[in-house]
């Protein structure tokens, strides 16, 4: 036996040119669902590509956050080397009197400057298209 009801030639004539209203109804039900599920699908991509981007930007944020870290870590050496090179500075005497250039004490970074003015012009032209 069929699980279908068996039809009679006679109604099979009258469904095709007539369709019950329940199967138009239902038929209307799913392909409301079907653009309901597309849509579904292209928000599921839209939001998958924005938490790929957002990944890469945490990325980008974490090698950052290492390198501040890495800089920040070293600030003690910086700070020590100052003292040592202030601790050698004679202490002024009462009376108030610049410090002459042979009284400060050796240079302990040098640090060119004569790209100095084309990085200023490059920094503000990039400040500039932010």
């Amino acid at each position: 036996m069929s699980a279908f009801p068996a039809r009679g030639f006679s109604s099979m004539g009258a469904s095709t040119t007539g369709q019950s209203p329940a199967l138009v109804a239902r038929v209307n039900e799913k392909k409301a669902e079907l653009e309901n599920l597309k849509e579904l699908r292209d928000l599921s991509a839209a939001m998958a590509t924005q938490m790929e981007a957002l990944a890469q930007k945490l990325a980008t944020l974490s090698d950052g956050t290492e390198a501040i870290a890495l800089v920040l870590s070293n600030w003690h050496n910086v700070l020590r080397a100052i003292n040592m090179a202030s601790a050698k500075l004679p202490k002024p005497s009462a009376g108030v009197q610049e410090p002459s250039e042979e009284d400060l004490p050796q240079t302990l970074v040098r640090i060119p400057t004569e790209h100095a003015p084309a990085l200023q012009a490059h920094a503000e032209g990039a400040a500039e298209e932010e």
